[in-house]
């Protein structure tokens, strides 16, 4: 049985036209052209095929690419599949950063939010720690010293990573004035000024060019850094659900870890355990275990409030989610270590 190249259309998705274009590109060429009249006639076993194609242009995957795609491997076009996923994730982040960047000088009017000082002052504390204090971090070295501010009517995000932690901090603003933005500042200087800011009832940040922090009549100056920040809502986006949920005392744990290199902590619905030596009771989810190096993962817990800690676990070698019990607006990520055996 022929279809003509209406019904072929119909069947798989896709404009006569556009089946005309890859005929002519020698992609899907019909399996019978009348030679009176030019008409195209396909075989209905060409359907698997045109769909594929359908949806491999659907995501943009240049010509070159499908040509090879479509004689490939299931594996293989999977593999072409992630890989061209990942260049537009990462065209799509650096377009976003230059676009953001942009409207931010062509909206000169100045960005202002007002925030609670002893809620700015928190969010300071546990994200500063976790940016880098090695002028040596590779790629991103100048950024990694530094936190994020993203600024919105929504609320005002504060990021920090060393690349093997992530912290992120939200607080709503008070007031909101101006235009979306994002800043760069050093972390040592936000840090300096935790105490000044929670004095504070309240603190206007004002972005113009630069960042200032402003309490009363007195205001500070913060440098803005003019550096590529890491995508770190790739990270937070591409985390898999967790196998393994537990809330465990947290000063308990920090106590735990006190003086100890890389621990391996086995977790199940009723306890956490390290070693012989350490039992504590948990509630939770599913069972895992998983290493740590100690200093890392009890900077995470310092930085958290509260009693309990949470943890959100997925896959041993997948960054683990540490979220204070009593404070959705903070999470840290720690990144695990492979155990011996």
């Amino acid at each position: 049985m022929r279809l003509t190249i209406s019904e072929f259309a119909r069947r798989v998705g896709l404009a006569p036209s556009a089946l005309r274009f890859y005929d002519d590109c020698g992609l899907l060429p019909p399996a019978e052209v009348d030679a009176t009249n030019g008409y195209r006639y396909y075989d209905p076993s060409q359907a698997d095929r045109a769909r594929l194609l359908r949806d491999l242009r659907e995501i943009d995957l240049p010509l070159p690419e499908v040509r090879v795609a479509l004689d490939a491997p299931a594996a293989e076009v999977a593999e072409l599949v992630r890989s061209h996923l990942r260049t537009l994730e990462a065209k799509s982040t650096a377009t976003r950063t230059a676009a953001t960047r942009l409207l931010t000088h062509l909206l000169s009017q100045q960005t202002t939010a007002l925030l609670g000082g002893p809620e700015l002052a928190s969010a300071i504390r546990q994200v500063t720690p976790t940016a880098a204090t090695d002028a040596d971090a590779g790629e991103f070295a100048a950024a990694l010293s530094c936190v994020l501010v993203e600024l919105s009517a929504d609320e005002i995000t504060f990021v920090a990573t060393d690349r093997y932690r992530l912290a992120v901090r939200t607080v709503r603003p008070l007031e909101f004035g101006g235009a979306r933005g994002r800043v760069l500042v050093r972390a040592d200087e936000l840090a300096g000024l935790t105490r000044w800011v929670a004095a504070a009832d309240v603190v206007r940040v004002e972005v113009d060019g630069g960042l200032t922090l402003v309490r009363g009549d007195e205001s500070r100056v913060l440098r803005v850094v003019d550096a590529e920040y890491p995508a770190y809502e790739q990270i937070l986006d591409g985390l898999t659900p967790p196998a393994c949920r537990v809330v465990v005392d947290r000063v308990a744990l920090l106590d735990a870890l006190a003086g100890r290199d890389v621990v391996a902590l086995d977790i199940d619905a009723e306890s956490l355990r390290i070693g012989d030596e350490v039992k504590l009771d948990a509630i939770g989810t599913g069972a895992v275990r998983i290493g740590f190096t100690a200093s890392l993962l009890a900077a995470a817990l310092e930085a958290s409030v509260g009693p309990d800690v949470l943890l959100e676990i997925g896959e041993p070698a997948r960054p683990v989610v540490v979220r204070s019990a009593d404070q959705g607006t903070f999470t840290t990520l720690v990144m695990p270590v492979r155990l011996d055996g």
